[in-house]
């Protein structure tokens, strides 16, 4: 899977309020119709932050059982995919809590992050044109400048890029404000381009010594 890959983010389907009732009287064999819409979603939240594809698969796995083990909990007040990516951020933290890494930093400050930053005289990441780039070398081109970010940076970024998720959601999720959504956001999609355009840089000039 292409971490990078914008996905659609799935609808809310008529009947998912049925299928949690369904479950939580008894049919278990309905969580997987509940689950599966939001397989990719858990995945690339998971991948997000711990940036090895075993590992996301692993915590996608964590993440399916606890939600099923919790599904009670689930009140309503936000979308079930929003809940399912929530638990796939939390797990995903802890995992790297448990390996000690030490780079891990609290994201519950509400303060704007890196002030010395300034970016190269361009806009953000998404503005560069597909057709610069073969379809390959333009993916690992992104897996290499998203893996390169910071952790808060890189979360932010796959939730409203990748993901589509809102402001809104993203905040709930992350445990930050609305504001800091956006300032991080700006952020990583400014550090993207400036990566990318190295990227580009380095890729055009072995094509020209070819």
């Amino acid at each position: 899977m292409a971490p990078l890959e914008l996905a659609t983010q799935p609808q809310p389907r008529a009947d998912e309020h049925a299928l949690i009732e369904r479950i939580r009287a008894g049919d278990s064999e309905a969580f997987y119709d509940l689950i599966r819409p939001h397989e990719r979603a858990i995945y690339v939240a998971a991948y997000s932050i711990l940036q090895d594809s075993s590992e996301a698969e692993d915590i996608a796995q964590e993440t399916v059982l606890k939600a099923f083990r919790n599904l009670s909990q689930f009140r309503g007040e936000a979308r079930f995919g929003t809940w399912l990516v929530t638990i796939a951020i939390n797990e995903s933290r802890m995992r790297l809590r448990s390996q000690q890494r030490a780079h891990l930093e609290s994201l519950d400050a509400d303060v704007p992050d890196d002030p010395d930053y300034v970016p190269l005289q361009l806009r953000d990441w998404r503005e560069i044109p597909s057709q610069t780039l073969e379809r390959r070398e333009l993916r690992e081109a992104l897996t290499r400048a998203l893996a390169a970010l910071d952790e808060k940076y890189r979360e932010v970024l796959v939730l409203r890029d990748v993901q589509l998720l809102n402001v809104a959601e993203t905040a709930e999720i992350l445990g930050i404000t609305p504001g800091n959504v956006k300032v991080r956001l700006l952020r990583a999609r400014l550090q993207m381009r400036d990566r990318l355009v190295t990227e580009l840089s380095g890729w055009h000039l072995k094509r020209k010594g070819k």
